[in-house]
């Protein structure tokens, strides 16, 4: 390079770095023009709709700017915004001049101000074209790439909310993969640290551009914001606002044509967002219920569980409302699930269960197809203690059958006849504790059923494992166990078994001399039992021959009524022995 090109260069750098140095001035002023202006616009009582707009015009207009304004300098970023910036601050102030007008009511008429805030409307847009324009092509990408560093954990709120603007901005102004980018940043920290949840929902406009984003053409930007939706609704305080924010028919319409991962998040988020029937009708108006029942007939040909576990949880969740519960029996929904409740997938399962005993709770037409349909079978295949399925799984099939079956004799008969006995018998005996208190619990209900129902425990062992039962810790399994044991010895046929092995009732007996002192509802149960016991000979016998009659003799002395008769029965079957030994000597 001569040397008389030096200072060429020189004199190109100093122009060079000003106009950057006015270029920003302005881009600085224009900023704090909009931020003056958004705050005059709260003021206006006029025209709310179109200020409301035109505020959130403004909002991403100045967000766009701010990215500007932390761009590096470069002789490209200069020449184009030096053009931009002085076109947006005339509009700016235009506005500027109507807002006053607004608040002041000095406008000259409606028809004519309501004509003026529309153009203003729509220069905003045209500004806004321009800038996501520019940020497409690519100027700012390198600069605006660097911007801002995520804040530490226990950052300041100031940081964490200066960092969510600029992610914010990021999906607003940026490429595909920027916007991409900004999302899983987005749901990072908003998984890490649920602060950002919150401030997330105060800054209110991202929640718009995530609704936005689940109808992007991108699958990828329909995934990501599908998955941060799914994060927010699991927080109850901000459910409202993401329907508020009108998120049920874009889900819906990403469960109709988006991604597998898009539908699962979808799916997620629907699910946590229609607990106890909240939002129902609105999933429902959208074809919510039509789109679901077609993913769980997906499940038919193998479909992914990731997906159909919670299209299932969504549609368990609906069939609270009863005109939503009789399309889906319309639509064949009870077959689909009865299917599904076969699957291999634990969350497939329970929530397929979970469904047929929600459609089923007080609907008698209903549980007639369940069982019709072979629904009693396939709940009876879930707790083969030889398949793999889970403990979990197992306590929800078991409340499923209690609460379908239970409440009708033929339906009771039909589970018998499917060795449903056998199984309870099995948990009853060899579960995981979770499983074998419920069972218990379903055992002492079945016991008050019927007397075939009691016979035939009876013939399955039942008893047996309830005697072990009845010294448990827990005092509800104990007393649980000893209700269910009364139950089952006031049938002639099951005393007479149980009287035959000596160890029942001398348990029985030492059991009654280690409860404490009082008479408590326990011990109530075990003197029931005991009484029912001596209608049969050999059964009274063994009271009277044991050792332990002096502890039931002076529960009579203490005025215990059930024990009095106790000593009562057995003493009239002493005297009647003594009369017979009598007349035969």
């Amino acid at each position: 390079m001569g040397e008389e090109e030096k200072p060429k260069q020189q004199q190109h750098q100093n122009n060079s770095t000003e106009s950057f140095t006015a270029m920003k001035s302005g881009l600085r002023q224009v900023i704090e023009v909009i931020s003056s202006l958004i705050s005059l616009s709260h003021s206006i009582k006029v025209f709310t709709v179109k200020w409301q707009l035109i505020r959130k015009k403004l909002e991403e207009l100045s967000a766009g700017l701010m990215a500007v304004e932390n761009c590096e300098s470069s002789e490209k970023n200069t020449a184009v915004f030096s053009g931009l910036i002085p076109s947006i601050l005339l509009t700016v102030n235009e506005c500027f001049d109507l807002a006053r007008r607004c608040v002041d009511l000095s406008y000259s008429g409606k028809l004519l101000m309501q004509s003026d805030l529309d153009v203003m409307v729509a220069k905003f847009d045209h500004h806004l074209k321009n800038l996501s324009g520019i940020y497409t092509a690519g100027i700012l990408t390198q600069g605006f790439a660097i911007v801002v560093s995520r804040p530490s954990l226990g950052a300041c709120k100031d940081d964490m909310r200066f960092y969510i603007r600029d992610l914010l901005t990021r999906m607003k102004i940026g490429d595909i993969e920027m916007k991409r980018q900004a999302l899983v940043n987005l749901h990072q920290v908003m998984a890490e640290d649920e602060r950002y949840v919150k401030l997330m929902v105060e800054i209110g406009d991202i929640l718009n551009v995530l609704v936005g984003f689940l109808d992007s053409p991108e699958m990828e930007i329909q995934e990501e914001a599908a998955k941060i939706a799914s994060l927010i609704s699991g927080f109850d305080l901000y459910k409202g606002v993401l329907v508020g924010a009108g998120i049920i028919g874009p889900l819906i319409r990403v469960l109709e044509s988006g991604s597998d991962l898009g539908k699962e998040g979808a799916a997620r988020c629907l699910q946590k967002l229609t607990v106890n029937s909240d939002n129902a009708w609105s999933v429902s108006a959208h074809g919510g219920v039509t789109a679901l029942l077609k993913i769980c007939s997906a499940g038919d040909l193998g479909g992914g569980s990731q997906l159909i576990g919670p299209a299932c949880g969504v549609l368990r969740n609906l069939v609270g409302v009863e005109e939503i519960k009789r399309f889906m029996v319309e639509e064949g929904a009870i077959l689909k699930f009865i299917k599904l409740v076969r699957s291999r997938e634990e969350i497939v399962q329970i929530n397929s269960i979970e469904f047929l005993q929600n459609i089923a709770s007080g609907d008698e037409s209903v549980r007639q197809v369940i069982v019709k349909e072979g629904g009693i079978r396939a709940l009876i295949r879930v707790l083969d203690p030889k398949s793999a399925t889970s403990s979990k799984t197992r306590e929800v099939a078991l409340r499923a059958i209690e609460n379908l079956c239970f409440s009708s004799q033929n339906y009771i008969n039909i589970l018998i006849s499917y060795g449903f006995l056998d199984q309870l018998y099995f948990f009853l005996r060899n579960g995981e504790v979770s499983v074998q208190e419920l069972a218990l619990k379903v055992t002492f209900r079945l016991c008050n059923t019927s007397e075939e129902a009691k016979k035939a425990m009876g013939d399955a062992g039942f008893m047996s494992e309830l005697v072990k039962l009845l010294d448990a810790k827990s005092y509800e399994v104990r007393e649980m166990a000893t209700e269910a044991l009364s139950s089952l010895v006031s049938v002639p046929k099951n005393r007479k078994r149980f009287v035959q092995d000596d160890r029942n009732i001398a348990f029985l007996l030492q059991l009654l001399d280690q409860e404490e002192e009082g008479i408590s509802g326990n011990k109530k149960l075990l003197l029931s039992i005991l009484m029912s016991l001596t209608s049969c000979n050999s059964g009274r016998r063994k009271i009277a021959s044991s050792g332990y009659v002096k502890n039931i003799e002076k529960l009579a002395e203490a005025e215990v009524s059930d024990a009095k008769r106790l000593v009562r029965k057995l003493s009239t079957n002493r005297f009647r022995s003594m009369l017979s030994g009598f007349w035969h000597s």
